[in-house]
């Protein structure tokens, strides 16, 4: 069994589709059907039924992918540590966030001690931040709500509570905080299901019998203020994502406990390299600085 042989593997696994997987690895269909041919012929049992150029994992796929995933995970993790241990100074972070807004924060502060680290950040979906840390793809995740797994480290690392933001001629306007019941005939902008507030936010607006009406539903965080501004809809925003912009007023939510929780996390088996260490260190006291003031 040859390492290129787990790599396809893998690979024809996930996307279960022939061609995808070819342009993928940047190889030919005929070239990679062989592969798991050969791979199958090895195991002595089909790997995959087959439809076409479609491929559906069977039940002994199913079981090896299982295996292969953790060979290959640890071979990973090796090829990091030496890599940590040759170059200290050099590497890049791989983070995935459902939450960006204290993100610029965070790596302007990291970056100050070290300088040479570079970053690889992607915005996620719950679900898609599930899936990248059960294979053990990123070095720590910020996300709301918090993730838990049998292999998944998860400290909260703030509280956050969310606000409704109103464009500054609004009937709300001159108010400081507002209930959720006279919210239910106004028009949103919010990002989409999926999303960790998002979602909060439906279950606890349907909980004092309302569904919120979205004008807008995107996936950039940062410009429904804009949207507000702009007077196209009001949105809910947590308090570390306000922006100070004059025409926006931010109000509290009376009678509901509605705050997200931030958590940082992190897969129990994967490396953590000192670089990686002293980033989470700088997140966890940003937090402890920002609840303070």
């Amino acid at each position: 069994m040859e390492l290129l042989q787990l790599q396809y593997f893998l690979t024809v696994a996930r996307l279960e589709h022939v061609t995808e997987a070819a342009r993928n690895l940047h190889v030919t269909q005929s070239s990679l059907s062989k592969t798991i041919q050969r791979l199958e012929e090895d195991l002595g049992v089909p790997l995959f039924d087959r439809i076409g150029r479609k491929l559906r994992l069977n039940e002994f796929g199913s079981r090896f992918l299982r295996r292969a995933e953790r060979a290959l995970f640890e071979l990973e993790q090796g090829k990091q540590e030496l890599s940590d241990l040759s170059s200290p100074d050099h590497g890049t972070l791989e983070l995935a966030v459902t939450t960006a807004s204290t993100l610029p924060n965070i790596l302007r502060e990291f970056q100050k001690k070290r300088p040479n680290i570079q970053f690889h950040v992607q915005m996620l979906t719950t679900k898609e931040m599930v899936t990248l840390l059960d294979r053990g793809e990123v070095d720590f995740c910020l996300s709301s709500p918090p993730i838990r797994g049998d292999d998944i480290e998860c400290q909260i690392v703030f509280i956050d509570p969310i606000l409704v933001a109103v464009p500054k001629g609004h009937r709300l306007a001159d108010r400081s905080s507002v209930s959720l019941t006279e919210l239910r005939d106004e028009w949103f902008v919010g990002v989409k299901r999926g999303y960790g507030t998002r979602d909060l936010i439906d279950s606890v607006c349907k909980s004092v019998g309302f569904v919120p009406k979205f004008v807008y539903e995107g996936d950039e965080p940062a410009r429904l203020s804009m949207l507000v501004e702009a007077e196209i809809g009001i949105a809910f925003i947590p308090s570390t994502a306000r922006n100070s912009r004059e025409d926006i007023k931010y109000l509290q939510v009376e009678n509901q406990e509605l705050v997200r929780e931030i958590a940082l996390l992190w897969h129990k088996s994967r490396y953590i390299s000192q670089a990686a260490l002293e980033f989470r260190e700088v997140v966890v006291q940003y937090f402890e600085a920002i609840s303070k003031s």
